[in-house]
């Protein structure tokens, strides 16, 4: 071979395809919302988190927090999504996209009066289905929410206070 004909070997072999079926995707609920877990760090494909998060009218999200090691990437499917970056309250609509960088604290919920569909996209990716699903048990009641606090470091999810959240909540109250 010459030097402009690229050859496979065991070091450069691409990562296999991932494939989840709607059918057959893990989905946790909780009284405000259905998550579909779509794809965590550890499978085939690695490098990216993804799920998905249909929100009830009304439904909470995720208070005031942020990451260290990964970008958090929002797309809207359809409904409308209130989110925080930084100290911004904003809404975001079907087709609005949203990349949120490492270490900056933001938040979001359905917006007042609307439901929400948003994919979810973490890269790189994290372990983090085992943190929706204790997501899930707190809001059920059947998990003590202070496991969601010791587990911050391990999940990258370390909550802040924000004024600016906590107003934009109260006003839509």
């Amino acid at each position: 071979m010459n030097e402009e004909t690229p050859t496979m070997s065991a070091t450069n072999t691409p990562p296999a395809a991932l494939l989840t079926r709607h059918a057959e995707a893990e989905t946790c609920a909780d009284p405000s919302s259905v998550i579909t877990l779509l794809a965590d760090a550890d499978s085939p494909a690695g490098g990216f988190t993804s799920y998905r998060s249909t929100f009830a009218r009304g439904g909470t999200g995720a208070p005031a927090h942020f990451h260290t090691r990964a970008s958090e990437l929002f797309f809207v499917i359809s409904g409308a999504l209130q989110v925080l970056v930084g100290e911004e309250v904003t809404i975001l609509r079907e087709g609005d996209f949203l990349a949120v960088p490492p270490h900056t604290p933001h938040a979001f919920a359905a917006a007042p009066g609307c439901e929400a569909d948003v994919l979810f996209v973490f890269t790189p990716g994290i372990g983090r289905f085992d943190y929706l699903r204790l997501l899930g048990r707190v809001m059920r009641g059947e998990a003590d929410p202070k496991e969601i606090a010791e587990s911050s470091e391990h999940f990258d999810n370390h909550y802040v206070d924000s004024p600016a959240w906590r107003a934009a909540l109260e006003s839509s109250a």
